[in-house]
């Protein structure tokens, strides 16, 4: 009897507290080993039309928790695991996998890839009171009114005056667009690229628009190409990327072709047979060996513990059993998990309210750079990495500061 009074006054304490807008610090679980565990929710899309970008983001944010895998609060060390969901490319599974993560108590979320499920399911981050950090979310949507949700990436204003930047220093006087309709990414870069072009005096002769899901996009390609651009800003997904290129070279649309970040995925290369030869981008990072120190150092290389021993071109090929080549959103992947993983020890608690306060603090030099967030929740960076597909494969171009 006296241990079912214990519980009813348990609970009614807990409710109490909830009742009061006060929220308890996500528990330290006991894992099989004995070993006392923190979880960290990794909300991504692994399957569904940004599942290949998605999953790519993934594969940073693992490889740094095979690395940064303890964590020491108030003299206790504590394991990190993650927690997976798959929010599925899909606004509505967004917000299930949101709910998901928050009912599993998780100290802090990682992600997404694609900024319309970030948007979906920010809401409910904020009001549980858990910090979530975006990899490449680029819109700036989802930090705007969330003080809950952080970003390692540059966001599509920067990203658009990148590329309009460069249209105008390889003298692209006259451009086009191409956006897909209702998707917060696509159709915010594009009017941002826009916007940069208006103001950079460059004439946008075009502007066409395709739904969700679509397949052919000759009539819209047959519109441009009767406008005559030197370039075409085509900002889209993974899945979409090939048929846009395939068609246009089928149409004898004969001029460059730029994508933003999301366009640096091999199978873009792979699934548009040799019409992505030429294309252009807007990325995050460039790999460089020759000059890595720090956390680049030990992304490149590894640091001597097991499996990461070789570095992350090896955890990809032997682990993951994918291609070597590093895409950006992965070295942004490792750089969120170094965000959460620095905020949680800064903040010594596993309270997603004491997290989110130290990230508002924290500076920090991880695999893209130094890190630090603005009053919004934004990384403050200044620069930009453009690539090309020479010879089927991606190639550093040049770095477009905006400083």
């Amino acid at each position: 009897m006296k241990k079912l009074l214990s519980l009813v006054l348990a609970t009614t304490l807990v409710l109490s507290l909830v009742a009061c807008g006060q929220k308890a610090a996500a528990p330290a679980e006991a894992s099989a080993a004995g070993e006392k565990v923190i979880k960290i929710g990794v909300f991504e899309p692994q399957t569904g039309e940004n599942g290949g970008g998605g999953i790519q983001e993934v594969y940073g944010i693992r490889y740094a928790n095979k690395i940064y895998n303890t964590i020491t609060i108030n003299g206790e060390e504590y394991k990190i695991v993650l927690d997976e969901v798959d929010n599925k490319s899909d606004k509505t599974e967004a917000v299930r996998a949101a709910q998901k993560l928050i009912s599993d108590r998780v100290s802090a979320v990682i992600g997404s890839y694609g900024s319309g499920v970030s948007i979906a399911a920010g809401e409910n981050f904020r009001d549980a009171k858990i910090p979530a950090i975006g990899c490449s979310c680029t819109n700036p949507q989802v930090t705007n009114g969330n003080d809950f949700y952080f970003r390692t990436c540059f966001i599509d204003p920067f990203q658009g005056t990148v590329m309009s930047k460069y249209c105008k220093d390889h003298n692209y006087n006259k451009v086009a667009v191409i956006t897909q309709l209702g998707d917060d990414y696509s159709e915010g870069l594009g009017n941002f690229f826009v916007k940069a072009c208006q103001s950079n005096g460059i004439e946008v002769v075009a502007q066409e628009k395709f739904q969700t899901n679509e397949q052919d996009f000759k009539a819209i390609l047959t519109n441009i190409k009767g406008a005559n651009p030197q370039f075409v800003f085509a900002p889209s997904s993974i899945a979409t990327a090939p048929l846009i290129l395939s068609q246009a070279k089928e149409l004898g649309l004969d001029c460059q072709f730029g994508g933003g970040d999301t366009w640096e995925n091999g199978t873009i290369i792979t699934n548009a047979h040799g019409a992505a030869e030429g294309i252009v981008l807007t990325t995050f990072y460039e790999a460089n060996p020759a000059t890595a120190v720090g956390e680049e150092a030990i992304f490149l290389n590894g640091n001597g513990n097991g499996e990461t021993a070789t570095g992350f071109s090896n955890y990809l090929v032997n682990v993951e059993k994918q291609p070597p080549e590093i895409p950006a959103v992965s070295a942004l992947g490792y750089d969120a998990y170094l965000a959460a993983y620095k905020a949680i020890e800064a903040a010594q608690s596993t309270d997603g309210s004491a997290i989110r306060e130290a990230l508002t603090k924290l500076v920090y030099t991880g695999v893209t750079g130094e890190i630090s967030f603005d009053e919004i929740g934004d990384a403050k960076k200044g620069a930009a990495y453009i690539k090309e597909v020479e010879s089927g494969k991606f190639a550093f171009k040049e770095i477009v500061n905006m400083n």
